[in-house]
């Protein structure tokens, strides 16, 4: 299987003309750039969150050409400490332009399938899927690339459904 790194992945929204959705189903990610700014929160300490102005500029400047982001976050309750710290960093994407929706696991409707493997992803205009693999601390190994029909319908399905029973980030009150 080929693989695509992160920055690859996130040239990828300078392609896309409407619609990105992140599907987020991981209660714990391990990412080299968040490892610092996560050990400052578990200790205390304060953070000038410098580390997030590279996505921020690049969420700004596709939400302000018209096209939307969206992620539903899929969580454990209670929250997971990296779950509970995500959700304290999550009005920088808001902020940004990004839409967010949790949804507590235990909400999944019943009978519902996880695509891809139960993999995160990315969708892409409902055309061309970024699959996440990570290797078992959760560190990002890199996307795949899928661009198979019935795999893509299949994903865009599950995130119209997940999306409308989802709660808003404003409103989610873990």
């Amino acid at each position: 299987m080929d693989l695509i790194t992160s920055a690859q992945r996130d040239e990828l929204f300078g392609r896309f003309e409407r619609d990105a959705f992140h599907l987020e189903l991981r209660d714990d990610y391990g990412s080299p750039v968040e490892e610092t700014p996560y050990a400052r929160w578990q200790r205390g300490e304060s953070d000038d969150y410098a580390w997030l102005d590279g996505w921020r500029s690049l969420m700004k400047r596709v939400t302000g050409e018209g096209r939307s982001v969206r992620r539903v976050r899929v969580v454990t309750e209670p929250h997971s400490r990296y779950v509970t710290w995500e959700h304290s960093l999550t009005h920088f994407n808001i902020e940004a332009g990004e839409d967010i929706r949790w949804l507590p696991r235990h909400l999944l409707p019943e009978g519902v399938v996880l695509p891809v493997g139960g993999n995160d992803w990315w969708l892409y205009d409902d055309s061309l899927l970024a699959v996440g693999h990570f290797d078992p601390e959760g560190r990002v190994l890199g996307s795949q690339l899928v661009d198979d029909p019935e795999t893509v319908a299949e994903c865009a399905r599950l995130r119209d459904l997940l999306w409308t029973i989802a709660v808003p980030h404003a409103e989610y009150k873990p």
